[in-house]
Order: structure tokens, then C-alpha cells, then sequence
């Protein structure tokens, strides 16, 4: 069996392997997304319950001060009522107003933060949800992903098994020269020649799908390792193309 022929029997097999695998892939992309996505609403929750915590100390604070103003409030009008003179009582009278000011300040800022602590449990409670729905999905997207590799499991481990002993029988360069194309081609690492005009004997690389001169074909019939010209995949021939090829050749 030629290296070509070899080659492409561990081919073969990768490509069920990258078949299996791609199902797994498929899941654990899924079930990344969903962790991703979690994260993310948690991290919502979390700030939105920062800001509540915050805003309620803004606005107790706020509330706090306005009770003590209140009570200095409440001490110069009780000091008001025993005035001796009017000037004392027009100066009480104006620290007083000052003090209704300043209470309006911390009162309307503690109205302010509660109206957005209001409105904060409101997007609050919706995270939560978000985040609960978001969780089950999570749970179904691992639950899937197990499911998944458990499926394959047996049969991949047997494919890699059937792999090994395939690659023991290729050359060590030739071998090293495939995974490195199949690690930048993948499923493109190898393509067979395809035979565009018979009569004229004109080829093309079934990966690039241009044209290749007939020397590509003579090597391919000789059993040599053929790499395109035209992308550097690894070409073979199907056993219909080489049936019809050891006829045309034969007549050149």
C-alpha cells in the first residue's frame, strides 16, 4: 500500500473523529455561552444591589439629618417664644428659616435615593429572574454536554485507538508532513485529483478545484506522496479516478 493510501486511511478516521468531536464541541460551546451569560446577570445583581445598599445609606443619612435640624428647628422656636427683644427674635427667626432650607435639601434627597431605590428593586427582581432562567438553561446546557460526551465516548476512544495503529504504519516524515496540514487545514488537508477532460487529459485538485499538469497524475499512479502546487493539500485518487487513470495513462 502506498504512503498516499495510508495517509489517507488515517485521514479517514480523523475526519470521523473531528465528526464526533464536533458534537461535543457544539455542546460545550453552548454550555460556555450559557455560563458566560450567567456570570454576566450575576454581576447585574450583584451591582444593583450595591447601589440599593448605597442609596439606602443615602437616604437614612439624609433622613437622619433631617430629624436633627428638626430638633434645632424646635429648640429656636422654643427659644423664639421667650424672645426679649425683637432683634433676638428676628435673628431667631432667620437662623430658623436657614434651618427649613437645609432640611429641604436632605429631605428631598432622601425622597430622591428612595424613589431610586424604588425603582432599583424593580430591575432588581427582574435580573433575578433572568438570572434563575438563566441557570436552569445552564443546567441543560451541562446536562447536554454530558450527554453528549458520554454518547461518544466508546467509539471515540475506539476510532483513536484505530488511529494509532493506522499512523504506526506511515513514515515518520510523511506523517509529520499531514498533521501539520491537518491542524492548518483540517478537513482540507487532503483532496482527491478529479480528471476535468479525459480525452485531453486534464486534471484539477479537488480541494482548489484548478487545474494541475498530468505529471501531479503520473506521481499519484507511481504511489509517491503528492502535494497540490496550487494549495498544498495532499492529493489521492479515488479508486474510480485511478481505474481510469491506468487506462489513459496507458495509452500516453
Amino acid at each position: 500500500m502506498s504512503v498516499t493510501r495510508k495517509l489517507l486511511a488515517v485521514f479517514r478516521v480523523d475526519q470521523e473523529i473531528n465528526g464526533l468531536q464536533s458534537r461535543l464541541t457544539g455542546a460545550e460551546r453552548f454550555l460556555a455561552e450559557q455560563t458566560k451569560q450567567l456570570a454576566a446577570l450575576g454581576a447585574e445583581r450583584d451591582s444593583l444591589e450595591t447601589r440599593i445598599r448605597q442609596l439606602t445609606a443615602t437616604a437614612q443619612n439624609a433622613e437622619g439629618e433631617s430629624a436633627r435640624i428638626n430638633e434645632h428647628i424646635e429648640a429656636h422656636r422654643e427659644k423664639m417664644n421667650s424672645a426679649n427683644t425683637n432683634k433676638e427674635y428676628k435673628a431667631l427667626l432667620t437662623e430658623v428659616n436657614t434651618l427649613k432650607e437645609t432640611r429641604a435639601k436632605h429631605d428631598e434627597e432622601a425622597i430622591e435615593a428612595l424613589e431610586q431605590i424604588e425603582a432599583l428593586k424593580a430591575q432588581l427582581e427582574a435580573a433575578k429572574a433572568a438570572e434563575g432562567e438563566r441557570e436552569v438553561m445552564r443546567s441543560n446546557a451541562e446536562k447536554q454536554r454530558q450527554e453528549r460526551s458520554d454518547e461518544i465516548a466508546d467509539k471515540l476512544a475506539a476510532l483513536k485507538a484505530k488511529r494509532e495503529e493506522l499512523a504506526k504504519d506511515v513514515p515518520a516524515d510523511a506523517l509529520g508532513t499531514y498533521e501539520e496540514l491537518l491542524e492548518n487545514r483540517g478537513d482540507e488537508a487532503m483532496a482527491p485529483l478529479e480528471i476535468a477532460d479525459r480525452k485531453r487529459h486534464e486534471y484539477v485538485c479537488g480541494s482548489s478545484m484548478m487545474s494541475v499538469p498530468v505529471e501531479i497524475a503520473v506521481s499519484l499512479m507511481q504511489g509517491k506522496l503528492t502535494i497540490s502546487p496550487n494549495d498544498g493539500c495532499i492529493l489521492y485518487l479515488t479508486e474510480e479516478v485511478e481505474a481510469e487513470l491506468s487506462g489513459e495513462l496507458a495509452k500516453k
